[in-house]
């Protein structure tokens, strides 16, 4: 194939042909970058126009298992459902292109980006961005603008752009921009993993750790989570931008020469009724803020409707079909102009709050008695029930992306619900949307960061039962606390807040806590999560177009600020925290000396079997650094098995005995069995006596004889391997 153009970018090169295939599309752009080969297609509807104030862009993103040499896993041998990466990398392209397009565009529009060939180092997010952007652009929709990624690592410390898979999976950060030559539109960022580290501390009256006989102190590894300060990501991002805009200038050059000719299309006419607004103003404002007081979605739209409906009947030449729905942007022009002007010019919300004041928060643990842990995380009208489950490693989800070499497992997973019901509709429950996903998705990147489950599976399930703005961020919230409410250990405190944002150009103001009425009337949706200390998971969407680093360093500091307010809060409710004994499942981890592994195992694993059995847990020991794991169904169990094995551990150390053959020593019957006794020597070392070596006599029963307990005399008979064969020494009883 023969490529028109070709980019050397940041740590990348790409080709791309236009108009050399799917000819028939209204734009379509074949990229090749590395062994990675990407065709992009764009198809309008040139005669439907949707008429309600919406625009009907589809975007699906598909990859091909054939494109890495695979066959589809499982019953069906072809490709059914999106993966949750091709679902995301649709949501990802959706939100990058649809500002692009103008105002009054009603025609349905199908952005198509398939994978025929992948490349294991490339990133397939921004190239699918990259390579819709250039079909859109060479098509013959007027859209002049292109649209592009850039992704950002930290490995070692160092900024990287455009990273390899490979870098990537060493960094700290993955930060993704996508944004024009003039404007940054949208973020998505989280830091990854945390690590672990080792300090010292005074040494407690407990064995967990490992005692360093050098220091004199306790060396104890904690986990950090690689949060990222607000100054710092200030720092990576104006980088970040700069490379950005840069490309986009390179993007439109290039592709400037293959702009197909512009077809003339339809735009939905947005001129407003200004006879209805002035009408509306002057008689019914006092009608539009009583709706606005009830801040229910729900609440608010009855009480506009039946506005609409008094006004249709004081006006009964308004009462026709179009002239209602001009009468509705009117409504809604009032509303959306009075919201921002009364924050703007009075500083004050509508719903009465100050411009970083954090609505209500109540919370509710293991409210779910038979739930392994729960939470009802409630902030204002917006109301998380956030419900853990612990699994093994068996119960991680299995997945296998385009390019990964094998199968992979997921043991954190996050699934976020929003049924109709909480926002006042009446809708059915239907299959998991592309919104659900990433509000989901969001929630997981923003606590994977501070939790270590080391061979665990923990499902999270948000089901959120009354929404009312950020219900992604009460997700974070309560995931939280139902993370601690399962007594699972976090390395910070983690809290999401959403922010929002309203400008005329010369003013703004930056809000904390945003609800649903300031997310719909304002310019910026804008979620961070993190501790106190620093940021783990952040989305942007910026709807005005640009925004200066100083407002987002502005808005970066005040959210912190809200965050600290909401941990505050957290913090006050884990302290109360009531597990759920009779459910949860326990695990222990702690350190003893590789050199007592022996003695725990016990002679053919006896002692390790007896612990497991006494306390019904499961036990890993890694005999290398003498880690040790305990699980099982319940904290008492869990904890006995611990304190038993520092029984074990803790126990004056007996000094091995060099048994000989013929040699008789004292012993502790510790086992009957019917086929003889197992009889502990001096050293705590195991020997069988068989009934045949009890006494002379014949004896049927080997309790007739002896009891686990007493104290008796031993000769060996004979060492096979580990065992020792004894007989009864003649004075013994």
């Amino acid at each position: 194939m023969k490529y028109d153009v070709k980019l050397d970018l940041e740590n990348k090169t790409e080709e791309y042909s236009f108009g050399y295939v799917a000819k028939q599309a209204n734009g379509s752009a074949w990229l090749k970058s590395g062994k990675t080969v990407i065709l992009a297609t764009v198809v309008i509807d040139e005669t439907e126009v949707v008429k309600d104030d919406f625009l009907p862009l589809t975007v699906q993103y598909i990859e091909k298992t054939y494109a890495a040499g695979k066959i589809p896993g499982g019953f069906f041998k072809r490709e059914t459902k999106p993966s949750d990466f091709e679902t995301l990398t649709s949501r990802i392209v959706d939100r990058s292109l649809r500002p692009l397009f103008p105002k009054g565009f009603g025609h349905p529009t199908q952005v198509t980006i398939m994978v025929f060939s992948v490349d294991q180092e490339s990133d397939l997010q921004v190239l699918a961005l990259n390579a819709a952007s250039a079909a859109l652009f060479t098509s013959d929709i007027d859209i002049n603008r292109s649209v592009t990624a850039i992704r950002a690592a930290k490995v070692d410390g160092e900024l990287v752009l455009n990273p390899t898979l490979t870098q990537l999976k060493e960094s700290t950060l993955d930060l993704y921009l996508s944004g024009t030559k003039e404007e940054l539109l949208m973020i998505e960022m989280r830091s990854i993993g945390s690590e672990e580290v080792e300090v010292e501390e005074i040494p407690e009256p407990v064995l967990d750790p490992i005692m360093d006989p050098t220091l004199g102190t306790v060396v104890i590894s904690k986990h950090v989570s690689n949060a990222l300060e607000e100054e710092e990501l200030i720092e990576v991002l104006d980088k970040t931008q700069k490379a950005l805009f840069e490309a986009n200038v390179e993007y439109e050059v290039a592709f400037g020469p293959y702009q197909k000719e512009i077809k003339p299309l339809e735009l939905k006419a947005h001129q407003l009724n200004e006879e209805m607004v002035a009408y509306v103003k002057e008689c019914h404002l006092d009608a539009i803020k009583d709706a606005l007081s009830q801040m229910a979605k729900s609440e608010r739209s009855t009480a506009l409707r039946q506005l609409r409906k008094k006004i249709l009947e004081l006006k009964p030449e308004w009462d026709d079909v179009e002239l209602e729905l001009e009468l509705k942007e009117a409504i809604e022009y009032v509303k959306r102009e009075f919201v921002r002007s009364q924050i703007l010019e009075q500083r004050v919300r509508a719903d009465g709050r100050a411009l970083n004041e954090i609505r209500p928060i109540t919370i509710d643990t293991n409210l779910l008695p038979s739930a392994h842990a729960s939470c009802l995380f409630t902030r204002g009208q917006t109301q998380a029930l956030v419900v853990l489950t612990m699994g093994g490693p068996k119960d991680a989800q299995m997945f296998e992306g385009l390019t990964d070499q094998g199968t992979q497992n997921e043991n954190f997973m996050v699934h976020y619900n929003f049924p109709g019901f909480s926002v006042g509709e009446a809708s059915p429950i239907m299959g998991t949307k592309r919104r659900e996903l990433g509000h989901g998705n969001l929630a997981k990147r923003a606590l994977e960061p501070i939790i270590n489950l080391d061979g665990q599976t923990v499902r999270l399930v948000s089901e959120i039962l009354e929404s009312n703005g950020s219900s992604s961020m009460a997700t974070v919230c309560g995931g939280y606390l139902a993370l601690k409410a399962a007594d699972i250990e976090t390395s910070d405190t983690v809290a999401g807040i959403a922010m929002g944002m309203v400008s005329d150009g010369d003013k703004y103001a930056i809000l904390s806590d945003i609800m649903g009425l300031e997310d719909h009337d304002g310019d910026m949706d804008f979620k961070v999560t993190g501790s106190k200390e620093g940021i783990t998971a952040m989305q942007m969407d910026i709807k005005l177009g640009g925004i200066s680093l100083d407002v987002l360093k502005e808005a970066l500091y005040q959210a912190k600020e809200g965050r600290a307010h909401i941990i505050d809060i957290m913090k006050k409710a884990e302290e109360e925290i009531e597990f759920n004994d009779g459910v949860l499942p326990s695990t222990e981890h702690f350190h003893i000396d590789p050199s007592f592994i022996g003695e725990i195992i016990g002679q053919a694993g006896k002692t390790i079997r007896e612990i497991i059995e006494k306390f019904e847990v499961a036990i890993d020991i890694d005999k290398k650094d003498g880690k040790v794991k305990i699980t099982g169904k319940n904290k008492e169990g869990v904890q006995g098995a611990k304190e038993h094995i520092h029984s074990i551990v803790n126990a004056p150390k007996k000094e091995k005995i060099k048994y000989e053959v013929g040699g008789v020593y004292e012993g502790t019957v510790k086992r009957i069995v019917d086929f003889g006794a197992f009889v502990e020597l001096p050293d705590g070392t195991d020997g069988l006596l068989h009934i045949s070596k009890i006494s002379k006599n014949r004896i049927e029963n080997v309790k007739d004889v002896l009891h686990e307990g007493q104290k008796i005399k031993v000769k060996i008979l004979e060492f096979k391997g580990n065992k020792i064969s004894l007989e009864m020494a003649e004075d013994s009883i």
